[in-house]
């Protein structure tokens, strides 16, 4: 008789017990629903849910060119960033493409210059030329090749003007330069200009080196320029 008691006692707690395990039970999943959302959340973009052996998602490759300017019809759009100081190379870009630059291994110390078809946009021809240790008369030959029509894009990189003649920079003045005859030691230079068209005289950016104010000690700051540059009409 007293086992029986003790079974029916034993019985009823646990049956008692039923409802508050229930209630224990939902309150901790909306718990644990809520915190996970909120762990989720706090996540940064791009972490992979689906696939728990990859932790994260490839991480996107970094902009070569920045984003491109809306340009009206017969136009293109274009940017240029001369180098910085003698560790961080130029880049062109043209209808946000990088036609030059380290990604496109043509970029080098001194003059770069990249060649395009005034018409049609394409690309013709793109050069590097070190006007510290090398030899300026690949560049003079190169400037009197450019055919009437085309758009020339120019960037500096460490040193561009030691090599640089008289003769040099009057070919560059023809091409819309203004600024190319002050053109020293070490200073930083950005240039669009064309042959047989008038371009726009702000397509052009200079930064002479002085100590005084320069960013990188012996090297003035980055010089960026950006714009559209008008189709070639005859």
């Amino acid at each position: 008789m007293a086992r029986k008691n003790f079974r029916n006692r034993l019985l009823l707690c646990v049956l008692s017990l039923v409802p508050v395990i229930v209630v224990v039970t939902v309150v901790l999943q909306r718990y644990s629903d809520s915190a996970t959302a909120d762990w989720r959340r706090s996540l940064p973009d791009g972490f992979d849910f689906s696939n728990r052996g990859n932790k994260r998602l490839s991480k996107p490759a970094a902009r070569l060119c920045p984003n491109g300017m809306a340009c009206p019809d017969n136009h293109f759009s274009f940017s240029i960033q001369s180098g910085a100081a003698n560790v961080v190379a130029p880049k062109i870009c043209l209808q946000n493409k990088m036609v030059l630059g380290t990604a496109v291994r043509n970029a080098g110390v001194g003059i770069n210059v990249v060649i395009l078809n005034g018409k049609t946009g394409e690309l013709i021809k793109t050069g590097n030329f070190d006007m510290y240790a090398g030899d300026v008369n690949p560049l003079i030959e190169l400037l009197k090749s450019i055919e009437t029509g085309s758009v020339v894009m120019m960037a500096s990189y460490d040193e561009p003007a030691s090599k640089l003649t008289d003769e040099a920079r009057k070919l560059i003045a023809e091409l819309g330069s203004s600024k190319v005859q002050a053109l020293g030691f070490r200073d930083n230079w950005v240039f669009v200009g064309g042959k047989g068209a008038a371009m726009d005289s702000g397509f052009e950016k200079y930064k002479k080196n002085d100590r005084a104010s320069n960013k990188y000690e012996d090297w003035p700051e980055i010089l960026e320029l950006k714009g559209c540059i008008p189709r070639f009409m005859e």
